[in-house]
């Protein structure tokens, strides 16, 4: 889990530690707990120790900064997918010895994602986020509850950019209030006049479905209405993959039950709210990235 990412926000993930506990609905089918027990780890849960990883994987970093401080190309690099830099399990130490290995390595785009932005304040070091303008902050939010939780303690703590990542999108969210544009597209374009602008706004928002075992579907609404609010925000969205479940109309359907025959109830998921709205599980490869016929790969200006 280092070098050449397959996540394809980034270019590189960095894991100082293994290990986490379950804490939002996001975490349901967590893919990194997966992988730590199919490798004879047992790293998740409270109380439970984190394994951190060696020297010489912490020295990695150290060499991707070395190679873009030769060749200009600065990767952007994700720390950490099988973590949490911001658990309470970790002890301080191992935290202090990252920020150390991300002050050495300014020529990296780090960035950090959590589910726990309430620890940050309390964890992250004295000297940021002046030491830190090549590091961006974003958290994982997977419905309105947690947005409305979460959103504003990201916007509240200092950094050089911040950022979501709605993965996997688990309901309609409203965000148009945490954006620089505070209209409310969910009421059909209504100015809401409920809501304040806030001081600070999001500087890039990720959507993606869920995909692996268990994998529930995505609303094609859930992701049309996000990429709407960030257009109209002018704020970069990336569209990273619709998960195991691809939205198709009824008449395509009608087409795959044959190929599909018994397993077919098990591969649909008829959505209730419109008749026709179908999605079909057809694995994270063949349902792909697009949105409406299109790939959204926006970045945001630190890590274009």
């Amino acid at each position: 889990m280092s070098e050449n990412s397959k996540i394809e926000w980034t270019d590189h993930t960095f894991n100082p530690w293994w290990g986490c506990s379950k804490v939002s609905p996001g975490c349901d089918h967590c893919y990194a707990e997966a992988l730590d027990k199919r490798t004879g780890g047992d790293h998740w849960g409270a109380g439970v120790p984190r394994r951190r990883t060696s020297p010489q994987y912490w020295n990695i970093p150290r060499r991707w900064n070395a190679e873009a401080e030769r060749t200009g190309k600065r990767p952007r690099v994700f720390c950490a997918s099988m973590a949490d830099v911001f658990d309470n399990e970790v002890p301080k130490a191992w935290r202090t010895d990252l920020w150390q290995l991300i002050r050495e390595t300014p020529q990296l785009r780090w960035l950090l994602l959590t589910k726990r932005i309430g620890n940050a304040e309390k964890m992250l070091p004295a000297d940021w986020p002046g030491a830190f303008p090549h590091v961006g902050l974003m958290i994982s939010v997977v419905n309105q509850q947690e947005a409305d939780r979460d959103i504003p303690k990201l916007l509240d703590t200092p950094a050089a950019w911040r950022g979501l990542s709605m993965e996997p999108l688990l309901g309609l969210v409203d965000i148009s209030v945490y954006l620089h544009d505070s209209t409310c597209l969910i009421f059909e374009g209504a100015g809401c006049s409920c809501y304040e602008p806030y001081e600070t706004s999001l500087d890039w928002v990720i959507v993606g479905g869920e995909s692996g075992h268990g994998a529930r579907p995505m609303h094609p609404e859930w992701a049309q209405l996000l990429r709407d609010q960030c257009i109209a925000a002018e704020v970069p969205f990336f569209f990273k993959q619709w998960g195991d479940w691809l939205p198709i109309g009824q008449e395509v359907a009608e087409e795959f039950r044959p190929i599909i025959g018994k397993d077919a109830k098990k591969r649909f998921h008829i959505w209730q709210d419109k008749p026709g709205n179908i999605s079909l599980s057809t694995g994270k490869k063949a349902a792909g990235r697009k949105l409406d016929f299109v790939e959204h790969n926006a970045l945001p200006e630190a890590l274009a």
